[in-house]
């Protein structure tokens, strides 16, 4: 039986506004802006006039992204009032030009920063998979909309893992595009030389898709690389510290799997290159950025802010100028290094995150639980950020209700060769 887009549109709809509450995976929907598209959509279908692998798929946006007549909270409740945006954001631009139906705009942690997907200061938003557990972060909405089944892709923002750990521990895949590779007009920042903006959705092809309309590429042509004749790098070393046995045997069964059939896998190490970069700057240089970001608020009204949020973001406040341009300048030159030996390499895998989900309720209670969590889920994918990788999350299920994501990376601006592998590796791990 044949559906218009306004029918689906109208089904997801009522299932996100079903019981009387909205889904907490968004924090704002314009229904009646989305049936005017999915209309338009529809009139496109019967008169053959389609843009695109995207026209008429319902697509929400990470609340950073401005839309035009609405506020653009950035998951802080200290920004209700604020201004609405009066232009759309360039990727929402970007969506709308092809033919998606902007559906929304997803919940988020406060300002981005945390991997973990709490925030107190919207409604509790729980996993997919285990209701009891955090979605993970900053891309919480994104991930569980399109677990959920309530969007077909979701746009969200990766700084430090932010759309790659919500896909994983929802059991979706979420792609980290190349830094620059998408415009960040009309985002809302956290570190801009680390900021980057990537889809998440429930396939390699789904997310291709939404990176061909966000980075102005040519649309996907579906091309999967045969896994016989890749050449992986695999990473252990410090990506599997403090990792529970489960996710290490999920891990190498996964690598078993590629091997058998005919992938040619070659370990790697990287930990020298990591703890130099990690000792490169006085703090964490993504808290250096958020600091400068938010250097007013912190300096004059830190009380607005979620006190777990202002105290990463107090890591940075103290940083020179000397220390950050020093830092910059150690940091090119281990990215050119790592570059250099993953060259000879399609992509380099690791897992995604080191442990599955951990319970909200653990999370809530103890601040020490908290920041050892954020810690560990942010750990491997924020080595994509710092060494200026592409990266994409496949699912790695540990069991039906926890999963932990298998990242495939490689260096900047190989983002369609990622696509490829992915999408034959994809292949590969759901038929085995």
């Amino acid at each position: 039986m044949s559906s218009t887009v306004r029918d689906r549109l109208e089904r997801i709809l009522a299932n996100i506004e079903g019981g009387g509450a909205r889904h907490p995976a968004f924090v704002a929907l314009d229904a009646a802006a989305a049936r005017i598209s999915a209309d338009a959509a529809d009139r496109r279908r019967t008169e053959g006039r389609l843009r695109g692998a995207l026209d008429g798929l319902l697509i929400p946006v990470k609340d950073l992204f401005d839309v035009a007549g609405e506020v653009t909270q950035a998951g802080a409740a200290m920004r209700a009032s604020a201004a609405p945006a009066t232009a759309d954001a360039a990727i929402v631009a970007r969506l709308r030009e092809a033919g998606a139906v902007i559906l929304g705009r997803t919940h988020m942690s406060e300002f981005a920063f945390s991997g973990l997907g709490l925030n107190a200061g919207f409604p509790l938003l729980r996993n997919h998979l285990d209701p009891s557990r955090i979605p993970g972060g900053s891309s919480s909405g994104a991930a569980v909309a399109v677990a959920a089944g309530l969007a077909d892709i979701a746009i969200g923002t990766d700084t430090g893992g932010s759309c790659r750990i919500p896909a994983a521990l929802n059991g979706i895949v979420g792609m980290k595009t190349s830094h620059g590779r998408v415009p960040a007009a009309g985002c809302f920042p956290l570190a801009p030389s680390l900021d980057s903006i990537g889809p998440l959705g429930p396939s390699v092809a789904a997310c291709a898709d939404a990176f061909s309309v966000l980075a102005g590429a040519r649309e996907w042509a579906g091309m999967a690389a045969a896994p016989h004749g890749l050449r992986l790098a695999i990473l252990r070393g410090k990506f599997l510290d403090a990792a529970p046995e489960a996710v290490v045997t999920a891990y190498e069964a996964a690598l078993a799997r590629l091997a058998a059939a005919g992938v040619a896998l070659q370990d790697l190490s990287l930990d020298a290159e990591w703890d130099a970069m990690l000792s490169a700057f006085p703090a964490p240089m993504v808290t250096i950025e958020a600091a400068a970001v938010h250097w007013d608020t912190m300096r004059n009204h830190p009380e607005q802010l979620d006190p777990r949020i202002a105290a990463r973001i107090q890591l940075g406040m103290d940083a020179s100028a000397v220390d950050y341009i020093r830092g910059g300048a150690t940091r090119a030159q281990l990215i050119a290094k790592v570059n250099a030996k993953i060259a000879r390499f399609d992509a380099v895998l690791s897992p995604t995150v080191a442990i599955a989900a951990p319970s909200i309720a653990s999370l809530q209670q103890s601040d020490d639980a908290y920041f050892a969590a954020n810690g560990l889920l942010l750990r491997n994918p924020t080595f994509g950020n710092l060494f200026d990788l592409c990266a994409i999350s496949l699912p790695l299920p540990l069991n039906d209700q926890e999963s932990v994501g298998l990242q495939i990376a490689q260096k900047n601006g190989d983002d369609e060769r990622i696509l490829a592998v992915a999408a034959g590796l994809e292949q590969l791990l759901r038929s085995s």
